[in-house]
């Protein structure tokens, strides 16, 4: 009965359409940045490495290299500061949870191409 309750209040902070990623893919995440009393949309693009949570708590964690050095940042899929998730390239994953790829560099750290109807939009 509770979580029947839970589920009816949280459904009006849920975003209505949410774009199919899976794990392994790798996607632009388009979110708000506030400095002082100016907004801006910055883009993180990585790979995602893990998906956890369900409802309002479901978040995804993306990871990139940057100057050599592995960077992670998770996100809240239904956050209002997430702009826009947009899927680039579908990797190949057998797992549920990629950290794995934080022990890999250089070429290692990509992932087998699958095919599916990810589309490149710039």
């Amino acid at each position: 009965m509770k979580t029947i309750l839970l589920d009816h209040v949280e459904s009006a902070s849920l975003k209505k359409e949410t774009p199919h990623f899976e794990i392994g893919d790798t996607v632009d995440v388009h979110c708000r940045i506030q400095e002082g009393d100016k907004t801006r949309t910055q883009i993180f693009t990585g790979t995602v490495i893990a998906r956890q949570g369900r409802g309002i708590n479901e978040s995804f964690t993306v990871r990139r290299i940057v100057n050599n050095e592995g960077v992670e940042r998770k996100f809240p899929i239904h956050s209002p500061n997430v702009l826009d998730i947009r899927p680039i390239r579908s990797g190949k994953a057998r797992r549920a949870k990629l950290y794995f790829l934080r022990e890999r560099t250089g070429k290692a750290v990509k992932l087998a191409h699958r095919h599916s109807d990810h589309t490149v939009t710039k």
